[in-house]
């Protein structure tokens, strides 16, 4: 079976494109999933918004993922349900693009994305040009047939036995194969970084949930992460070191940095934000 547009494609049907600046679309979670991490629907939103640069740029270019200033976590989805997605490009040049975006469920927000940039590279070094130009007719048209992502594979992160009460550490090891990797991409496969953020995000709350409770009770909620930056590509194989540390505390939120690293150099960074649960 051919994985492409398959393993890692989050997007069904483009249901408008204005002026190559305001699209439009919608993708079917399959109900066959166990459950579907809010992080794929960021990346929904943003291979979104990846096809209007894409169309502007005649499929010379494409962005990939580079910074975002917030991610908002607003409600979960589900398998069965259909995300409702749209981005708006701020900025589009031959060297990045700026773009907002949601992905809402019956019109109430999931996931908000805000101030992202995605640097443009040339788009003939991961895909194919006219695979693309076929499959973005096919969205714009009659729509793709739902059902084609089978879930992510497990992802081994082992957990470091000396981390303290205000901090976590963990190696995690990217798959040498896996399905994603024919879609993401075809010319040249790289970790996603929206799966990246899914297993910090993990981490994280790990750390979140043996922390103080908050003043009010209950436990701390995800809220939102800030500050993403995505600063190398990481190919099949690689191993990566996490590092998550409490940044500061107090009765409304709470703050833990995320680091990331490979052998060589700084991989991605952001600042995970958690509120009560009832403040969220």
């Amino acid at each position: 079976m051919d994985l492409h547009f398959r393993a890692f494609s989050f997007i069904d049907r483009i249901t408008s494109l204005d002026d190559n600046v305001r699209i439009r679309g919608r993708y079917t979670i399959p109900s066959g999933l166990t459950a579907f991490p809010t992080s794929l629907a960021a990346e929904s939103v943003g291979q979104l918004a990846a096809w209007a640069a894409m169309a502007a740029s005649n499929f010379q270019l494409r962005p990939i993922a580079g910074i975002a200033g917030t991610i908002e976590y607003l409600s979960s989805s589900q398998p069965g349900q259909e995300l409702e997605l749209s981005a708006d490009l701020e900025s589009l040049d031959d060297d990045a693009i700026g773009y907002d975006g949601v992905a809402s469920i019956n019109g109430v927000p999931v996931i908000r994305l805000k101030n992202c940039v995605g640097p443009m590279v040339p788009l003939d070094e991961f895909d194919d040009p006219e695979h693309l130009r076929n499959r973005f007719a096919i969205l714009r048209g009659r729509g793709a047939a739902p059902g084609g992502f089978g879930g992510l594979p497990a992802i081994q992160v082992d957990r470091a036995s000396n981390s303290s009460s205000q901090s976590r550490c963990a190696e995690v090891y990217v798959p040498a194969s896996a399905d994603f990797f024919a879609d993401h991409f075809p010319r040249r496969a790289v970790f996603p970084g929206s799966l990246l953020m899914h297993l910090n995000l993990e981490l994280a709350a790990e750390l979140a949930a043996e922390l103080p409770s908050p003043a009010t009770g209950g436990q701390w909620m995800l809220r939102a992460m800030h500050d993403i930056k995505f600063r190398a590509f990481v190919p099949p194989g690689d191993l990566l070191k996490t590092e998550i540390r409490l940044a500061k505390q107090s009765d409304r939120n709470m703050a833990v940095s995320v680091e990331t690293r490979n052998t060589k150099r700084l991989v991605g960074a952001a600042r995970v934000e958690f509120v009560p649960e009832e403040g969220r």
